[in-house]
């Protein structure tokens, strides 16, 4: 099904005007340089870099060219038209010449096979230059070591376009590809029709952790793989042309710069849609916001109309396939960590409950009011470091947000971890508190209710505490000005957890604090408030209960600094 649906997304692309994607035979590579060549074949210039600054790196520019032959293990075969200066040029830097001097060989080979026969200028000017050639010169270039190993690509001095764009060139290539066809007919895997059978997949690039050559979702590369006495992919049969689309489509979706994938922990999620719409550019950007992204206004009026419940903007066929796949590394091959198939309306009303969730009042302004995936996981890690990150959590959540279900167990108990080792309850944190409790009761039909902001009314024992916690802490600021630790950092843990042990101490403690303060008497009282429905203190607190301490912290902190704001606002 997931080939299908690439394959479909292929035949879209491939019809839509303004976008770049290669026809069958052909494929998106990265040049490095160009080398400048006269009708004779002489090089009449130093190799032009093509290298682009994009984001603040220098990449190879992506040309559609000749598609990339594919290479198993120490296997020498050339591309037509292109390919690194080991083939191109017979020199590297890898310090085997007598390899480089075969790769040249077999790269002359091909092109006056494909060639000789051709009356075309730019194929002569190539096959010239490649009669002529001698290693050895690459040693005069000044900027060699930046070229060795690179992509490389042939230009007429005479001409804008690269010879290899020659329509000539073109047709002998695909002609050549022709006579290629595999001769193994099976019905085809992902049509049904017989076809020719691909004995080999190209490569995927893009996911984070594989390869740099790029991996395969589909291969068989040991004799224990196979059965029935076929070899590599013929156990898997498609045909040639399912797999250029399908491979061509997910090279496109996992380019460098593509507004429709976004990584998850380990998986390099990619989304589209069956038709066009404006939610598969929107998805990467609401999930992981980035700061290139540009005007986010109709991201955010998308957003807002998803949580509020309203009439989505600019979605004109919610009832469309939305397809969202995540592919993580496997040592030399991909594998699929999540494929989900939804709707435009669904996964639009997924988001806006997601957010719903989440939704509690702000620490600080510049707190996001939708925040992304990474944002939140990274709120789960030691340290903060992405590396510790869980792939399997991520890959929980992930799921909870496309299909609705309660967040993991494993969320919650990932952030009371975090916060007992760290001390530190911030907006997010407490958000994803919230967001797991009011999906779990909602989901269980428990009638307890998870606020925004501060409730005073609630009598729910673990938000009380947590809320008396926070007064705690502020009867000892008032009291000990610029204070190095507080009754946080030493007892938020205990406290959370088993409160009978920590609270009548700290309540001894407050006494003190609150005669030395000069606002005591209001914290007395804030304090016989909070105590007068709690009758004895629990032994010990669930990890549910310990989030709704948390929340009850959070709350009742926020609520201090607003009114401290408030204040401030009023002596001005």
């Amino acid at each position: 099904m997931i080939l299908n649906a690439l394959n479909s997304y292929y035949q879209r692309l491939k019809d839509d005007p303004n976008v770049d994607i290669p026809m069958q035979g052909f494929g998106i590579q990265k040049i490095h340089f160009a080398l400048v060549i006269n009708h004779d074949g002489e090089l009449v210039q130093d190799p032009i870099d093509l290298r682009e600054m994009k984001n603040k790196k220098i990449l190879p520019k992506e040309l559609v060219l000749p598609k990339e032959v594919i290479r198993s293990g120490t296997k020498i075969a050339p591309n037509f038209a292109w390919d690194n200066t080991g083939y191109v040029l017979g020199a590297d830097n890898k310090e085997n010449p007598e390899r480089a001097q075969e790769q040249f060989a077999t790269f002359k080979k091909l092109h006056h096979d494909l060639g000789d026969s051709l009356d075309d200028d730019g194929m002569r000017a190539v096959l010239g230059f490649l009669d002529s050639w001698n290693p050895e010169n690459v040693s005069e270039w000044k900027h060699w070591n930046e070229m060795s190993g690179a992509n490389v690509v042939f230009k007429l001095d005479s001409e804008l376009r690269y010879i290899h764009e020659r329509p000539q060139i073109q047709a002998a290539w695909l002609a050549y590809l022709k006579q290629k066809t595999s001769k193994v007919i099976r019905p085809c895997l992902v049509t049904g029709n017989e076809s020719p059978v691909a004995r080999l997949h190209p490569a995927i690039k893009g996911v984070f952790g594989a390869q740099k050559k790029g991996a395969a979702i589909v291969s068989f590369n040991l004799d224990a793989f196979e059965s029935y006495g076929k070899t590599q992919n013929y156990n898997a049969p498609v045909g040639e042309d399912i797999v250029f689309a399908y491979t061509t489509a997910l090279n496109y979706l996992l380019a460098f710069d593509s507004r429709q994938k976004v990584q998850i922990g380990d998986a390099t999620t990619i989304f589209w849609t069956e038709r066009e719409s404006p939610i598969e550019g929107f998805m990467g950007i609401i999930l992981n916001p980035r700061d290139d992204t540009g005007d986010l206004t109709n991201i955010r009026l998308f957003l807002e109309a998803a949580r509020d419940g309203k009439k989505l903007p600019d979605i004109d066929d919610p009832d469309m396939s939305f397809y969202i796949l995540g592919l993580s590394p496997n040592a030399s091959r991909l594998s699929v960590r999540f494929w989900h198939v939804s709707t435009v309306e669904d996964i639009s009303a997924k988001i806006g409950q997601h957010f719903r969730d989440l939704s509690i009042i702000k620490s600080y302004d510049s707190d996001p009011e939708f925040p992304g995936m990474w944002q939140l996981l990274r709120e789960t890690a030691v340290l903060r470091k992405s590396e510790n990150i869980s792939p399997v959590l991520s890959g929980s959540i992930m799921r909870s947000i496309l299909t609705g279900a309660a967040y993991p167990q494993s969320l919650m108990t990932a952030i009371i971890g975090r916060i007992r080792a760290d001390q530190e309850i911030n907006y997010l944190r407490a958000a994803m508190i919230k967001a797991c409790l009011v999906r779990k009761y909602r989901i269980n039909q428990i009638s307890k209710e998870v606020t925004m902001a501060l409730d005073k009314e609630s009598t729910n024992i673990a938000y009380r505490l947590g809320r008396l916690f926070a007064v705690l802490e502020k009867a000892q600021r008032d009291a000990i000005p610029g204070a190095n630790t507080t009754i946080k950092d030493s007892f938020y843990g205990s406290a959370s957890a088993t409160p009978r042990t920590v609270f009548p101490r700290l309540l001894r403690l407050a006494q003190h604090h609150i005669q030395k303060a000069e606002y005591g008497r209001n914290t007395d009282k804030m304090i016989e408030e909070i105590m007068q429905d709690i009758q004895a203190f629990p032994a010990h607190l669930s990890l549910d209960d310990q989030g709704l301490f948390a929340i009850g912290y959070y709350h009742q902190r926020k609520d201090f600094y607003t009114k401290s704001n408030k204040k401030e606002d009023n002596n001005e």
